[in-house]
């Protein structure tokens, strides 16, 4: 199992300092709304590909007063590692440079974590994602595929910036047939590649809910499919004739993008579609509480899709998760986590919701700046 055994903050966002020492599985962090609880699951997530749970800038993270750096640092209880993160202070000029170390070494990115850990979060943030907007879904998706492919990230931030040349190609210079051939070219092999890596993690993930599900769980069997142009293509076509066929569809649609200002069809088109199985139905059209047990099944079975890919049990972040769920739920929840195999931070604000909390999960108490066991 993957564990944190101690966290270690300095001048980040509400703590000046924090020396923790972890000896839990289940570890729950209690205090109230504003005391810098999530900031805890923050500081863990920044040890993941991309920009943490807030998806925030790291100047943000920073504790103000303070010199404008900050740093975070993990022990793992498996083997030992310490991992550092951080931002060092401005320098005479105001520039200031990003940390990641292993084991005090330099490392070249969050990406070099992968091999030591995976994370897995929830946020209340994500409680609208099957009402919200496609856009959302497909952040949430390539959050899913990122913890199991770690290289996803660094292609889906190419085919963003090829997708952004050729929009600026087309608006000032549509006549120059070589650019677009060439941004095209690349836009092709970059969207087939970000949507193949999306289309496996649907399967394998869609493969672990169907061999872990039971009707008789509070948290329902979500039936998961994605949905758009070059999805399709990449699901019925060799990954050469799919490129082959993008490059046709985006030299085809030069002119229908060029008044839209932007490139229409491809991977940042795509959605996310999320059915209850049971009831089969859109899981935007259930309940408010079935939507939140469809989420959090989800998330469940990402954990373990992770575990099984990754041969990394993931540090799991839940934050404010108990809030809204019936104690029925609450209690199955707590089993659940029990059984994953993972180490798994919660937050929340009443104390009362971890009293179904098995033996041996670990309680803190936080307050502005402070954390400390609770009694």
């Amino acid at each position: 199992m993957t564990a944190v055994a101690h966290l270690t903050l300095q001048n980040f966002r509400s703590y000046p300092a924090l020396d923790l020492a972890i000896e839990g599985r289940l570890v729950a962090l209690c205090g109230e709304n504003g005391a810098g609880k999530t900031n805890l699951l923050e500081a863990l997530s920044l040890f993941a590909p991309g920009r943490g749970l807030r998806r925030s800038d790291l100047l943000e993270m920073a504790r103000q007063p303070g010199d404008g750096g900050f740093a975070v640092s993990i022990a793992l209880a498996d083997d030992g590692a310490r991992l550092g993160i951080g931002l060092e202070p401005p320098d005479a000029e105001g520039r200031r440079a990003r940390i990641a170390r292993i084991d005090g070494v330099s490392a070249g990115s969050a990406l070099a974590f992968s091999d030591y850990l995976r994370l897995v979060w929830l946020t209340p943030d994500l409680d609208g994602l099957f009402r919200g907007s496609a856009g959302e879904r497909r952040r949430f998706l390539d959050r899913l595929v990122l913890a199991v492919d770690p290289g996803h990230g660094t292609r889906s931030n190419a085919l963003e910036k090829a997708l952004r040349s050729r929009n600026r190609i087309l608006e000032e210079s549509p006549h120059q047939q070589r650019w677009l051939d060439a941004v095209e070219r690349e836009i092709a092999e970059l969207g087939v590649a970000v949507a193949a890596a999306r289309a496996e993690t649907v399967a394998r993930l869609s493969a672990i809910i169907a061999q872990t599900g039971d009707d008789a769980s509070p948290f329902p069997q979500a039936d998961i499919a994605l949905e758009g142009e070059i999805d399709a293509l990449v699901a019925s076509l060799p990954a050469l004739d799919a490129e082959d066929r993008y490059r046709e569809l985006l030299a085809g649609m030069r002119p229908r993008d060029k008044a839209a200002g932007r490139t229409l069809t491809g991977p940042q088109a795509s959605d996310l579609a999320v059915r209850h199985a049971a009831k089969d139905i859109p899981a935007g059209q259930g309940s408010t509480g079935e939507q939140k047990a469809l989420l959090i099944g989800l998330v469940l079975a990402h954990a373990r899709l992770v575990a099984t890919m990754s041969d990394l049990p993931p540090l799991v972040l839940l934050d404010e998760v108990a809030a809204h769920l019936d104690p029925r739920r609450r209690a199955a929840l707590y089993g659940t986590l029990s059984e994953l195999g993972c180490q798994v931070w919660m937050t929340g604000a009443d104390p009362a919701l971890f009293g179904d909390l098995p033996d041996g999960a670990q309680r803190f108490l936080v307050t502005p700046g402070e954390v400390r066991q609770a009694s």
